[in-house]
C-alpha cells in the first residue's frame, strides 16, 4: 500500500523549484559573472525538483500498485537530492568558497 506521500512531495517540490527560478532569475538579471557555479547547481535543482514534481503527480494519478510505489520512491530520491543540491550551493555563498 503506498504511503501517500506523493501530495506533500509535489507541493513541496513546486515551492522549492519556484524559489530556485527567483535565484536563477535574480542571478541572471543582476549580471553576475562570477557564480556560474551558484546558477549551474542552481539549474540542477530545478531539474532534480521539476523531475520530484513530475513523478509525484504521475504517483497520485496511477492507481495504487507497485507501479505506484515506485513512482513515489522515485519523487522521493529526486526530492532528497535537490535538497541536498540547494544545501550544497548555501554553503557555497554561506562561506564564499565561489570568490
Amino acid at each position: 500500500m503506498a504511503d501517500k506521500r506523493s501530495p506533500h512531495i509535489l507541493n513541496t517540490s513546486a515551492n522549492l523549484l519556484g524559489l530556485c527560478f527567483i535565484v536563477l532569475t535574480s542571478i541572471k538579471v543582476s549580471k553576475m559573472d562570477d557564480v556560474s557555479v551558484i546558477d549551474e547547481t542552481t539549474a540542477i535543482a530545478i531539474v532534480l525538483f521539476m523531475s520530484s514534481c513530475i513523478f509525484s503527480f504521475l504517483a497520485m494519478r496511477k492507481d495504487s500498485g507497485s507501479g505506484n510505489n515506485r513512482l513515489e520512491k522515485l519523487a522521493d530520491i529526486l526530492f532528497l537530492s535537490g535538497l541536498i543540491v540547494l544545501f550544497l550551493t548555501t554553503m557555497i555563498v554561506t562561506f564564499n568558497i565561489i570568490k
